[in-house]
């Protein structure tokens, strides 16, 4: 698995990871059911400690994107990219959007160019169909 990090950027480090990984799994990049690397080789690959790996991988468990078991480590789960009211209740996406759209509009980002990146974003994506709102 190939994460690009910023080190020198304000976003925690087990943040960042979790990011890649969830955007990884959107792009199809990993796959449901693939297997992640352990948290010491994800460690050792990045140059960080394990801890913070393994803060990342504890965060992508709770959040329901990756199963960890002790025998066969860290998998995303097969079912990731079904809909789940369980795994939407918990998920904090809604405030994390809405703080991004405040930024947005505050810097004066005109609500079309906002929902063209948006769109253009989305259709990165594989194996989504559109839909109309």
């Amino acid at each position: 698995m190939y994460l690009v990090l910023d080190l020198d950027s304000e976003v925690p480090i087990y943040q960042q990871i979790r990011d890649r990984v969830v955007e990884a799994i959107a792009e199809g990049a990993l796959a449901p059911g693939a297997g992640l690397p352990s948290t010491r080789q994800l460690a050792v690959d990045l140059a960080i400690n394990f801890h913070t790996v393994n803060k990342a991988y504890d965060l992508l468990r709770r959040e329901g994107f990756i199963r960890i078991n002790r025998k066969s480590g860290a998998a995303v789960r097969p079912d990731v990219k079904q809909p789940s009211d369980e795994l939407r209740a918990g998920v904090d996406w809604e405030a994390r959007m809405r703080t991004l759209l405040a930024e947005l509009d505050v810097r004066g980002i005109a609500k079309a160019e906002v929902m063209s990146h948006v769109a253009a974003v989305l259709d990165r994506f594989p194996g989504r169909e559109d839909e109309q709102p």
